[in-house]
């Protein structure tokens, strides 16, 4: 069938899965028959354009966002579906020391040495201070936290000296030569994001509301799940709720 002849469906999702569903998307033609265009933003800034009306075939977000839009009526109801397991970890600029962070004891010291702290907005972001306001410290480390501008990566202000230390979820910081990702947080002090996908709202079309079914389902299948844990994430298994 012509390329003129597939289905194109529009999706919006965060930063964080850009790299997975650009690649997935470009086996949708081949396995689905449909051209899949994907924009990737901010997560926070996708969540208010779909709040706003703009309407996509797909949404692909954290899924405590998603819920929260699937609940205000944003997204076609019970279409959620959790997809990949996304890991929070600590980098620091290459060449430097990598200090162990192997107990939360050891990790607490690390951050309270550090000069300055990068990190992202979302739920990444939102966790990590989280974690800093249970151990007491996040009024004292307040000074030295240094927020990602839009479309900044966590790894930018690392290499460039801006940030000591920084946190971001592992699939952000592959690919950036300049930085030593120091491995998995603490298991008692670990964050990690659940990211789904859904249905737009809005659409009447049943073949197109049929294809965006069939999209969810290929990402979420074995033949997806390489690509998925090639890029620093793992696929969510059906036991996941």
């Amino acid at each position: 069938m012509p390329n003129s002849a597939l289905f194109r469906l529009t999706a919006i999702s965060s930063m964080a899965t850009r790299q997975i569903l650009g690649e997935l998307a470009g086996q949708c033609a081949s396995h689905l028959n449909c051209q899949l265009v994907v924009e990737s933003l901010g997560g926070v800034e996708a969540a208010k354009r779909v709040r706003a009306g703009e309407r996509f075939d797909l949404v692909f977000l954290a899924d405590d966002a998603l819920s929260s839009l699937e609940t205000d009526g944003h997204l076609l109801p019970g279409s959620r579906r959790p997809l990949m397991r996304s890991e929070v970890v600590l980098a620091v600029s290459k060449g430097n020391p990598k200090p162990t962070i192997n107990t939360e004891a050891a990790f607490r010291t690390v951050v309270c040495a550090a000069e300055s702290i990068g990190y992202s907005t979302g739920p990444s972001g939102a966790a990590l201070l989280a974690l800093f306001e249970r151990w007491g410290l996040l009024v004292e480390l307040k000074s030295r936290l240094v927020l990602a501008p839009a479309g900044v990566p966590v790894a930018q202000l690392v290499t460039e000296g801006r940030a000591a230390i920084g946190f971001q979820q592992r699939s952000e910081f592959l690919g950036h030569s300049g930085i030593e990702v120091l491995g998995s947080l603490p298991e008692s002090a670990a964050i990690e994001t659940i990211f789904s996908g859904a249905l737009g709202q809005g659409h009447s079309d049943d073949a197109r509301i049929a294809k965006a079914q069939q999209i969810l389902e290929f990402i979420a299948s074995e033949q997806a799940a390489n690509v998925i844990c090639d890029y620093g994430m793992s696929p969510v298994t059906s036991s996941y709720h």
